[in-house]
């Protein structure tokens, strides 16, 4: 498969990009490129070669979960100006 100077320009069109002449042959020439770099890895033989999550053999190692710090809220909440069923009240700020 290969990239023309009209399909580039086409899809600028499409996009509303104004690309002058060497601007659309520098995208023709790139777009190119990665299509022939696509093409060379497909012709890699994958046959033998199971599907990786990640490339290093790494696993995730995970702590319990305990609960750490007591629950506060009554002696927090007893800091401010004014709270109501258990959270603090602030003034609107939005209309």
């Amino acid at each position: 498969m290969s990239i023309t100077n009209e399909s580039v320009q086409h899809v600028a069109e499409l996009a509303m990009l104004s690309l002058d002449q060497p601007a659309i042959d520098k995208a023709t020439e790139k777009l190119n490129q990665v299509l022939n770099l696509i093409d060379n890895l497909q012709a890699v033989d994958t046959d033998d070669v199971e599907p990786l999550a990640h490339p290093l053999d790494a696993i995730q190692i995970l702590r319990a979960d305990e609960v750490t710090k007591q629950n506060n809220r009554d002696a927090l909440l007893s800091n401010a100006p004014e709270s109501q069923d258990g959270q603090f009240v602030v003034p609107r700020v939005v209309e």
